[in-house]
């Protein structure tokens, strides 16, 4: 089965729920600590491009530290690269887990969508 890196907050029962479908599923996890270690901007950059994902889908837009920034009013007039480093800053404003096996890269958790990308 394939090694994957799980960038994860273990509090996060969402992050829990996709662990465990992973395992079920045979694979090898490399799990980093999104709070404690974040990605770097070049990594995020990086991870984006891997997702065909916009930029935007990596913002935890539900979480409190998105609303106490008022981030939803100032992404707009930020560019790629200052928004890629406020995440890198911040572990808690990166939607999660993000998944990765090096070339694909999924973010948050669908049952439907990890069937699709990451199903034995």
């Amino acid at each position: 089965m394939s090694k994957l890196t799980v960038y994860q907050y273990p509090q996060c029962s969402t992050c829990r729920n996709a662990i465990k479908w992973l395992r079920a599923e045979g694979h090898e996890l490399n799990l980093i600590h999104i709070v404690e270690s974040p990605p770097t901007a070049e990594q995020l950059r990086e991870l984006v491009e891997h997702s065909e994902l916009e930029l935007k889908k990596f913002f935890n837009t539900s979480g409190e530290v998105y609303k106490s920034q008022n981030l939803k009013e100032k992404l707009p007039s930020m560019d790629a690269q200052e928004q890629l480093q406020l995440l890198s800053e911040n572990g808690k404003l990166i939607k999660r887990p993000i998944v990765t096996d090096g070339d694909k890269v999924t973010v948050g958790f669908k049952e439907s969508m990890y069937e699709e990308a990451w199903k034995a």
